[in-house]
Order: C-alpha cells, then structure tokens, then sequence
C-alpha cells in the first residue's frame, strides 16, 4: 500500500475537519447505505476528493465520509466501500483504517452483504462474525513493515473484539430480532463462487462468504483498534439455490431488512459509551 497516499488523505481529511475527534468507525456495506440514519451528520467529504481512497465503481456504495455523533459518541461514518477487485491495490480499502487510527479512534464496526454456506443460514438473517478465512489473492499487510501497522506478525487469535460480539449478540436478544454467529469466507471477486468452490468453503468451515470486510479487520485488528462486523446474508451461495445471483438481488436484500439493521446499530451506539468508556483516551 502507499503510505505517502495514506498521509495525504489524513492531512486532507484534518485540513477539513480539524475539531473531528471520532471515537468508532462505521463502513457501510452492500445496501446498508441507509442503516446508519440514526447517526447525526456534522459534515460530508466524497471518496473522490480524499488522496488515496477515490470513488467507488460499485453500485449500492455511495462514496461519502461522514461526521457524525449520537449519544455522545464521535464517528466517521464511511457510506460505501471499495473492494480489492475493482483493481486499485489495498490502499483504498486500508484508507479508512488509516483515518480512524490517526484521528484516534478506538474501534471498527463493519458491514457487509454475503452468501450463505451454512445450512442453517437464509436470505435476509443477520450473522455477527466471530472468526474469517482470508482467502483473497494477498493480504494488505505484505511489503516492508511499517509500526503503524502494530508488529511485523500480528496475532489474528481474535480479530473480532470478543466483548463487543457479545454486545452486539445481547443487543440481538433484547430487541428480539433474530441472529446468527459464525465465520466469514473472504474471496476476491467481481464473480460470485462456483458451486465447487462453495463446497470447499463449507468443507473449511466458512457459514457465509463474500468479498470485503476482512482486509479491514486485519488492518483495524493490527492497529490496534477493537472489531465487529455484521453480515446480511443476502441469499444461499451458489449451487444451494436454483436461480442465479445478482448483485441488484444483494442489494434489494439487504434494503428490505434496514429496519433490524438500523435498530440494532443505534442500540450498539447507545452503549459504546459503556463499552469504550466515557472518554477517548487517546484523543
């Protein structure tokens, strides 16, 4: 990745917002773009003027960083995100990591829409991740080391921050909403997985794969932030359905739950505080 284009957009991103003190990071998946509503925006910069991150070539992903607070808690909140297949190298995806770690954030929350390999698992549930198979072409973290980055051998025991997961698990419980846990397969992409290869996957212990969110929470993890993520299951993965997948089906899946999306995030954000402490620490 390009550090010097990782500073430019930290320096752009301060230029423009110099008071911006954000305690969590919030990326918006596959049609997630509306879950975080609850949010109240400060201000908005587009991914196309950040050095670095550029605009989105995927429809569902707005392209916007936001500032926002609710219940006392700061966030960028990053509406759509780029994935390694659309061939600009990891900086783009490492770019938001890089922001949340320089502006002092303390945590990632992550979105995204996947396929279902677990038998149990069906279009439109919602799974907490507790584990990931990085099974994409590389890892955002080859190349020299660079201490920003945290060791040179970064232990992944536990990528996803086990008390936020039992957070986000009881928030499920409260508000009766339906959830699964388990682990995310990571593909590069743009195509969807034979039924072959899905197999495999299952054979290896993936319930859901898709083509994002673990450069993210590699980065975020090594870095030293906490991590959550979500999955929609936008629909069974291929060859455990008779219809062909699309990405419009992935979207309209994941807009048609909103509702359980958005509800479950605002409650999480009303309990960061709890969780992170009152204060950042190290802001």
């Amino acid at each position: 990745m390009d550090k010097h284009q990782l500073q430019k957009a930290a320096d752009f991103v301060r230029q423009h917002w110099p008071a911006a003190r954000p305690r969590v990071g919030l990326v918006l998946g596959s049609g997630w773009d509306a879950a975080g509503d609850f949010l109240h925006c400060r201000a908005t910069l587009t991914y196309a003027d950040i050095p670095g991150l550029g605009s989105s070539t995927v429809t569902g992903h707005s392209g916007l960083l936001h500032w926002c607070d609710a219940f006392g808690v700061e966030t960028f909140m990053f509406q759509g995100r780029r994935h390694y297949y659309e061939g600009a190298g990891w900086t783009p995806l490492a770019t938001p990591v890089y922001l949340l770690k320089q502006f002092s954030a303390q945590a990632l929350v992550l979105t995204n829409a996947a396929g279902g390999i677990r038998a149990d698992l069906q279009g439109g549930d919602l799974m907490v991740l507790n584990d990931h198979l990085n099974l994409m072409d590389g890892h955002p973290l080859i190349g020299p080391h660079d201490f920003f980055w945290g060791p040179r051998f970064p232990d992944l025991s536990r990528v996803y921050c086990p008390s936020l997961g039992k957070r986000l698990k009881r928030i499920f419980q409260t508000l009766e909403i339906p959830f699964r846990e388990g682990v995310y397969a990571a593909m590069t992409g743009p195509t969807y997985e034979t039924p072959a290869e899905v197999r495999m996957l299952r054979t290896l212990g993936a319930d859901a794969v898709g083509m994002s969110t673990v450069p993210e929470a590699i980065l975020a993890h090594a870095a030293g932030l906490r991590v959550a993520a979500l999955s929609c299951i936008a629909n069974p993965a291929a060859g455990l359905q008779a219809k062909e997948i699309t990405h419009e089906d992935v979207i309209q899946t994941s807009r048609e739950i909103l509702p359980r999306l958005r509800g479950v995030l605002e409650q999480l954000w009303k309990e960061l505080p709890d969780e992170l402490g009152t204060t950042n620490p190290t802001a």
